[in-house]
């Protein structure tokens, strides 16, 4: 009776555990659809945090009010020049399907003899030009038979956008609630994992915040810049659509060695169409400029930030997007930070013993040496 007495705090301990674990499982699979919209709620949230504290502060201390003039001000802000973006890419769209029907219908397409020389798919541009302007309409009756039979690519499309809308929907709702809630939330969450990790976790959920604010600012400045700078050159080289391209350049300029695929291509474009002085004027811009820029506020905002290799922010990029879609772009960089983080302050710990000095923990403090060495 006595052993049996003996072992029942255990056995409650370990039923008691099960059942979290149980119910841990059970949620992620009744929440796991809303997870991302959660996510970029997050990441918004905390990135316009001092601004809701400055709101809420105009609006005596009433987090509900703050809370609704923040989600409409996110909404205006973002909203806005999204809708703003889609209906010029529909209009220079059609302007730049109009434009390639006539270069097509004109019987003139070609590149330049340095395409037509490259290795393997010189040829094979070259034969496919000449088909084009020998027959121009045989290459619209393709491409038309093409998308009819590619229709139910649309009705997939028209599905993913529904999907992503819902998702647009959730995340506002979950915005209004980070806002209004967010420092019980916080608390709460660092609350429950300090009693697992113990108050290191602290230091983590800091190595968390800045590498998120750097990656955020990193990330979205470069895209700014880059494609405001290209498009620039677009617009002085005279190229059609202009603002499109801007738009496709910024796309492209999120992850990295994006921009060079976008200027590149209006570069070999333009050279098609004989202009050359332009051609030269857009890559060299795109070169020395557009590039520099990338090389500059990327590493300089994000790894001068966070103290973190540049490389390890480009793999947590690319990783990140090629797991979780876009919000890796953020997601990825943090998972890798909070990694190194533990690992600087691992060996830290390990050689702290022999004196050896050890490069400074990503944002991770250093322990109170009252925890270490007690008196």
């Amino acid at each position: 009776m006595n052993s049996v007495q003996h072992y029942a705090p255990t056995l409650q301990k370990v039923l008691l555990f099960g059942l979290f674990f149980v119910l841990m499982y059970l949620s992620f699979h009744v929440l796991k659809y809303f997870i991302v919209p959660v996510v970029w709620a997050a990441i918004i949230a905390y990135v316009t945090w001092p601004l809701y504290q400055s709101v809420l502060r105009m609006c005596g201390q009433r987090p509900t009010l703050s809370a609704t003039v923040m989600i409409l001000s996110v909404i205006l802000v973002l909203g806005l020049p999204i809708i703003f973006a889609i209906f010029m890419l529909q209009y220079e769209g059609r302007n730049l399907y109009y434009e390639l029907q006539k270069q097509v219908f004109s019987g003139h397409l070609n590149v330049p003899d340095f395409i037509r020389q490259l290795p393997f798919i010189g040829k094979e541009i070259s034969r496919t030009l000449k088909e084009i302007n020998q027959d121009p309409n045989s290459i619209i009756q393709s491409v038309s038979i093409w998308i009819q039979g590619h229709l139910n690519y649309g009705k997939a499309v028209l599905n993913e956008v529904s999907k992503n809308m819902v998702k647009l929907c959730f995340a506002v709702m979950s915005l209004f609630f980070f806002y209004r809630d967010g420092h019980t939330i916080l608390s709460q969450v660092s609350q429950a994992l300090e009693m697992v990790i113990g108050p290191r976790i602290h230091h983590y959920l800091d190595t968390i915040s800045e590498t998120t604010r750097a990656v955020v600012y990193g990330v979205g400045l470069t895209a700014i810049a880059q494609s405001a700078l290209a498009g620039i050159s677009y617009f002085v080289a005279d190229v059609p659509n202009p603002m499109v391209l801007t738009i496709i350049t910024f796309l492209l300029a999120l992850i990295p060695f994006g921009p060079p695929v976008a200027y590149t291509s209006v570069s070999l474009w333009l050279f098609s169409q004989g202009q050359t002085i332009e051609a030269i004027g857009v890559m060299v811009w795109g070169v020395c400029i557009v590039s520099t820029a990338d090389n500059v506020i990327r590493p300089l905002v994000i790894s001068g930030a966070t103290q973190i290799p540049f490389l390890l922010i480009m793999f947590g990029v690319l990783g990140g997007l090629a797991s979780f879609g876009m919000v890796g772009l953020f997601v990825g960089p943090v998972i890798l930070a909070v990694l190194l983080a533990i690992w600087r302050e691992w060996l830290h710990e390990t050689n702290e013993t022999e004196g050896l000095m050890m490069p400074k923990a990503t944002l991770a403090h250093d322990i109170d040496d009252e925890s270490h060495h007690p008196d």
